[in-house]
């Protein structure tokens, strides 16, 4: 995990989501699943890139799977944006840089 990107669990998840001022981009993935592993490096460009404009958060359902149950994330990578503490979008399956960008509304 980079210093650009922050990992979420169950005990962090919600003070994160509800403290931040920018929109936060929460990438549900597991260990095992490789579209997962093609978008992490594209989300951390995004993470470099947009510092300030969004946060980028990772959450791994495996190991913090009521929260996945929470919102109802079914098949992974599924990226939420959260906007003042309420999902805004929701984003499945890897997609290229651009049209991740869009779809986040930044």
């Amino acid at each position: 995990m980079s210093e650009n990107i922050t990992n979420l669990t169950e005990a962090t998840f919600d003070e994160v989501i509800n403290a931040a001022a920018e929109p936060v981009v929460v990438d549900f993935w597991a260990e095992w699943c490789g579209p997962c592993k093609m978008i992490a490096p594209i989300l951390e460009e995004i993470a470099v890139e947009q510092a300030g404009a969004v946060k980028i958060t990772k959450l791994n359902v495996d190991e913090n799977p009521s929260i996945a149950q929470r919102y109802g994330v079914m098949s992974i990578p599924t990226m939420l944006v959260f906007r003042d503490g309420e999902i805004d979008r929701k984003v499945v399956g890897a997609k290229g840089k651009a049209q991740l960008i869009e779809e986040f509304g930044l």
